[in-house]
C-alpha cells in the first residue's frame, strides 16, 4: 500500500491528527490511484463481495495516511477503535461481515497484538461520493524516539 491511496490533506481536516500519544484517522475511502474504486449502495448496486474488497481497500488507505504522517508504522501501539460505515439498502444486515474485512487487514498487517481492535459496523444510507464503505480509526501510539 502506498501513501498515494490515502486521502489528499484538505484545508478543511487532516487525514490524521496526533494528539499526545493517540491517533485520529478520518474517514478514508475505498480509493485506488486516488480514485474511488466502488460506488453504490451493498445490497444494491454493490454485492458483498465488492464491498468485502472496498473495506479493504479503505483500512489500507487508513495506514497509508497513518504512514505518511508519522512516517512508518513503528510508532503504532495498537489499532484502538475501528468505526466502519456501510452505504447499505435498508433490508441488507450483514455490515458486520463487510468490515470483517477492514479489520482483517489490520491484524494481517500489524500482528494481533496490535491489530485486535474495539469496533462498530454502521448502516447508513448514504456516503461520500457515493461510497459503499468508510472506515475511520483511533490508534495508540508508542513516543516519539
Amino acid at each position: 500500500m502506498t501513501a498515494s491511496n490515502a486521502q489528499a490533506p484538505s484545508t478543511l481536516l487532516t487525514p490524521v491528527r496526533v494528539v499526545g500519544t493517540l491517533a485520529f484517522v478520518s474517514g478514508q475511502l475505498p480509493r485506488e490511484q486516488g480514485e474511488l474504486k466502488y460506488r453504490g449502495r451493498v445490497g444494491d448496486a454493490v454485492n458483498l463481495e465488492d464491498a468485502e474488497s472496498a473495506a479493504a481497500l479503505s483500512a489500507r488507505a487508513c495506514l497509508a495516511a497513518l504512514e505518511r504522517a508519522l512516517g512508518s508504522r513503528e510508532r503504532i501501539a495498537a489499532i484502538v477503535k475501528l468505526t466502519g460505515f456501510v452505504a447499505c439498502t435498508s433490508e441488507f444486515t450483514a455490515q458486520g461481515k463487510v468490515i470483517d474485512a477492514a479489520s482483517r487487514v489490520f491484524i494481517d498487517e500489524l500482528g494481533s497484538t496490535i491489530g485486535a481492535h474495539a469496533r462498530s459496523a454502521i448502516g447508513v444510507q448514504q456516503l461520500p461520493h457515493g461510497a459503499p464503505v468508510e472506515i475511520e480509526l483511533i490508534v495508540a501510539l508508542r513516543e516519539a524516539a
